[in-house]
């Protein structure tokens, strides 16, 4: 996971983000599998969160250094409470720049938030040592129901106007070619995939819940208490039509991700 959306006017809630801790734990686990054998020296978790992500990679490279980069100060202190032995740093991923070249640069559902992918992921490959590994997860979900109803209930009054650049806070992926035409030139091996997690949750408050302490941020920043109170009911009734609750009382939350694993040239 991690934060450094731009704009955004509240910390981060590392408590509230860690209540799906495991289902937002999963992607990472994944996406470490991907991996390719190596024995790094330099690991940097870039956008780190609350350092789950960066506890899988201290796990799978217990000889690297591990340090953790983020925005939030919430983040870096709930990281630095859970792995102490790390390195955590605030930083912003968008402005990334190394006094070493790492070995492994992970970035767990954080690159959404960056814009100009063209110009970000050469530069991110430069920040390698020969050899090392890009590998990148991102929610590919901005047309997925839970999403739409944000701008859907965004453009109603009575806040319409406060959060008329709300969508705009996330950065709409390229295709899988797209990404492919920007990264191979830059890369000895590249691996892209696309996957679709689908959740069980508590029923359509646990949507919002999920949400709120990511995806919905920028369009609750900008809100009053009571305006929160009043959206965060209207995107609650939005979203019920499309996620029916089975016979044991969940909902099937469909979240899908796009994977990056690219190897710079020896």
């Amino acid at each position: 996971m991690a934060s450094t959306g731009p704009g955004q006017a509240e910390d981060w809630d590392a408590a509230l983000y860690l209540k799906f801790e495991d289902e937002r734990t999963r992607p990472s686990s994944d996406l470490l599998a991907r991996i390719p054998p190596i024995a790094p020296k330099y690991v940097v978790d870039l956008g780190c969160g609350p350092g789950n992500s960066t506890e899988l990679l201290a796990h799978r490279f217990p000889q690297a250094q591990v340090a953790g980069i983020d925005t939030s100060p919430d983040m870096i202190a709930a990281a630095r409470k859970r792995l102490p032995g790390a390195t955590f740093l605030r930083g912003d991923v968008s402005a990334l720049s190394l006094e070493i070249p790492a070995d492994v640069l992970f970035a767990n559902a954080v690159l959404q938030w960056v814009p100009d992918h063209e110009a970000l992921m050469p530069r991110l490959m430069e920040q390698l040592a020969p050899g090392g590994v890009l590998a990148v997860q991102m929610p590919d979900n901005l047309e997925e129901s839970s999403h739409v109803a944000m701008r859907v209930a965004a453009a109603e009054a009575p806040w319409a106007d406060k959060l008329k650049s709300a969508a705009d806070a996330r950065t709409s992926l390229p295709s899988v070619d797209g990404y492919y035409a920007m990264l191979r030139p830059h890369c000895a091996a590249l691996d892209i995939w696309r996957t679709t997690y689908h959740h069980p949750l508590n029923g359509h408050t646990a949507i919002a819940e999920w949400v709120k302490s990511t995806g919905l941020r920028p369009f609750l920043d900008p809100l009053t208490p009571e305006e929160r109170e009043a959206y965060l009911a209207r995107y609650t009734e939005l979203v019920a039509p499309h996620y029916p609750v089975h016979a044991d009382g969940k909902v099937l939350l469909a979240f899908p991700r796009l994977f990056l694993v690219a190897r710079k040239p020896l």
